[in-house]
Parts: structure tokens; sequence; C-alpha cells
């Protein structure tokens, strides 16, 4: 899942530079990705603060802590740029560059095997990751078809962790004034995907005589928004995220490099203000749920966890900034 969602931006990422085609249809679609996605925008800046909640954690599968955690955040930056287009602009090359930092700082930890109470210190972590795609325009029964190919890599504050690579096609079956529906299909080239081809599939749609749209994106996200005065936006819903970061633990029981994956379900709303049309901000505010936390030795399938734990729900905060370079009015 965490796979799949982050192929999805990276897929958009490459199209945003398409929007600049002087065919109609294909600069609807590409300013549609990039309102979608801040970070598929030339430069993303976001912070989130988390609020506390208690966790109750197993260690290959015995009970292990359950603790407090009072306050957690995190912050977010990344920069897109297509550094090659064919003259039809039916090929394009975009690299991407993403840095996130996350903070934790715990209350009492309760330790099962020890039957002791303790306290941690704050704990930090770095994550970046790099990726060079291409992404393809062609038609299939008269219809636009995206084909696009990535390698990405990430890692820590020590060293480069992983490759991974992917692969996907995506057909527009529908673009009316009022509805988009996209359908197509990922194959993750990473052996530590569960699934090695997953279907994508989008829907976009106005309402008749109304100025709300809703915005569906299999497994992402549902959304119902709308424009609120002349440069405003509200949205209310629920989005599907993932967070990773890798762990360098020594300790008797785990020894070596370790991935965090964490599938977090946010809901809640939303308010963004364009500025000028390349500087758009934003502020989210609502309530997130930690449908899973896991960690892996660094390659595995999450199916194959060494480490899980169970979270409260909490509140949360996010603002943002993003600066869309090849944003026309």
């Amino acid at each position: 899942m965490k796979s799949k969602i982050i192929s999805l931006i990276v897929v958009f990422t490459s199209l945003q530079s398409m929007a600049q085609e002087k065919e109609p249809g294909m600069k609807t679609l590409g300013k549609a990705i990039v309102d979608k996605f801040p970070t598929t925008r030339t430069f993303d800046v976001q912070y989130e603060q988390l609020g506390p909640s208690n966790y109750d954690s197993k260690l290959f599968g015995d009970r292990f802590e359950r603790g407090r955690i009072e306050s957690h955040s995190r912050f977010k930056a990344a920069f897109n740029m297509p550094f090659y287009a064919s003259k039809s602009k039916k090929l394009v090359l975009t690299t991407s560059l993403r840095y996130k930092y996350e903070n934790y700082s715990f209350g009492d930890i309760y330790n099962y095997n020890t039957t002791q109470t303790y306290t941690r210190g704050t704990e930090d972590f770095h994550y970046w990751a790099g990726a060079v795609s291409a992404t393809y325009m062609s038609s299939l029964f008269k219809k636009p078809v995206i084909y696009n190919a990535t390698v990405s890599v990430d890692g820590n504050e020590d060293s480069f962790q992983r490759l991974k690579g992917f692969a996907s096609a995506i057909i527009v079956l529908k673009r009316t004034p009022s509805t988009t529906i996209t359908v197509g299909a990922l194959a993750l080239l990473d052996p530590s995907s569960i699934v090695p081809v997953t279907p994508l599939f989008t829907l976009n749609h106005k309402f008749k005589d109304s100025k709300w749209d809703m915005d569906f994106i299999l497994p992402q996200r549902l959304l119902f928004r709308r424009e609120l005065m002349e440069n405003g936006r509200i949205s209310f819903g629920t989005e599907l995220n993932s967070e990773s970061f890798y762990l360098d633990l020594k300790t008797p029981d785990l020894n070596g490099v370790y991935e965090l994956n964490q599938l977090e379900l946010k809901s809640g709303i939303t308010y963004e203000y364009c500025f000028t049309p390349k500087i758009i901000a934003f502020v989210k505010a609502g309530v997130n749920n930690v449908v899973s936390t896991r960690i892996t030795e660094k390659g595995e399938r999450t199916n194959k966890y060494v480490y899980d734990h169970k979270e409260d729900a909490q509140g949360y905060v996010r603002v943002g900034v993003s600066y869309n370079l090849f944003q026309r009015k």
C-alpha cells in the first residue's frame, strides 16, 4: 500500500510538465494533477503536529511495551523538475527529491518483559528519497494513455539504503466539463511489495448546479470540495497517507537496518488559499487514525514484520506552502 501511494504521486509529478502541451485536454489534465497533490509542484514545504496518543506494541508476536507518545511532529520538503521534453511533448523526463524529518517525545513506558516503567528521550529520524521518471503520452482506442517508468533511491542520514522501481499505464476513460475518470495498473519492481501489480482508479465529478465537487482516488482519498470566496477552497473528507523511515538498531533482539512503515487515515477539513497563480498555502486539521505501524528488516515484505503496535486516534494540524513554476493564469 505504501509503495502504491508513493508511486501514484511520482506518476502525477511527471504529468505536471505535460500541462504545457498545446492540446486543451492534456493541459486540463496536467493542471488537475498539480491541483490535487501539493507535493507534485515545483517546490513544497509542509509541517505537521500530531497530538498525544497511547500505544501498545508487540515484538516477534509477544507483548513488548505500552506507553505514551506525548508529541510527534513532521517536516517535509519536496522538489520536482522536468529536465527533458521531446519536441512533441509526448515524452518527458522528470527528477524528484524529497526530505523528511520526524521528531518523537515520549512519556512513561512500561515493559512487559521486565515489568518496569521508564522514560525515553526525544528521538529524531531523517529520511530522503530521489527519483528519475520517464513519462510517455499516447492514445489507445482514441483515448489518452499515460505510460510511466520510474527508478528511485532512498535512505537516512547515515547512507543510501534501497533502490526501487515501478512502471504504470493509465487511460483517461472519460473527460467532460463535469466528470473525469481514469483507470490503470501499476507494476512494482520492489521485493518488499506484497502485491506486484495493483489497479488504479480515479474519479472527479462536479455536481450539477452546485459549487461542490467530489474527488475520489483509489486507494488514497475521498474528498468533497468547493471554492470559498475568490481565492480560497475548502475540503472535507478522508485521506490515506503512508509514512516510512529507516532505523539503525543495535539491541540484543534487533541488530541492523530496519524500516518502519506506518499507514494513517486522516479525516478532517482543509482550507487552501492562492496568494498568486504560482504560490498556494494550506492548513489541514482533524483526526488521525493509525491503521498500522510495523517494523521489518530492510527489504522484507511488510507482512513479515518483527515489530508492530496499535495506537490511539489523535488530533493533527498540518500547514504548508508550495510554489509551482509552471502554473499559468
